[in-house]
């Protein structure tokens, strides 16, 4: 447990800093991309470049009610996202953790991840992150 969550502070520190001195020097440091609520309305955003999408909803004050409950611990699920399948499959593989917060999360599909742990790349310009329609608080 320690080894895995050692690797998963590693890897979330690695890629916000490596992202971050990648793409924010010389590109834009913000894409477009798009937010489906609970209640199917979509909204368009601009998610800053080495942030999580979890932040790209708060920050862009997004109301989801309870969306992102535990800010990112992952002692959660209630960020969960859906996200295409060609989209989903070019994201880093999920931590142990996290999968073990999307086996709690309502309407699990083979493309959910968590927001809080999806870093946004220059590669991610107008994807779509639907937010399910119920959630699962079980901290």
């Amino acid at each position: 447990m320690k080894r895995n969550l050692l690797s998963l502070i590693t890897r979330t520190v690695f890629n916000q800093n490596f992202i971050s001195q990648r793409y924010t020097s010389n590109t834009i440091p913000f894409v477009n991309v798009k937010v489906v609520d609970r209640d199917n309305k979509t909204v368009e955003v601009k998610a800053k470049i080495g942030t999580n999408m979890l932040d790209v909803v708060l920050d862009n004050k997004i109301d989801i009610d309870g969306f992102g409950a535990c800010e990112g611990t992952l002692a959660c699920s209630t960020c969960h996202v859906i996200l295409d399948s060609d989209n989903y499959k070019t994201l880093p593989e999920p931590v142990d953790e996290e999968n073990d917060m999307l086996d709690l999360a309502f309407g699990l599909t083979p493309t959910s991840r968590l927001a809080c742990q999806i870093i946004v790349e220059p590669r991610m310009k107008d994807w779509t992150f639907v937010v399910p329609k119920d959630v699962n608080d079980q901290r």
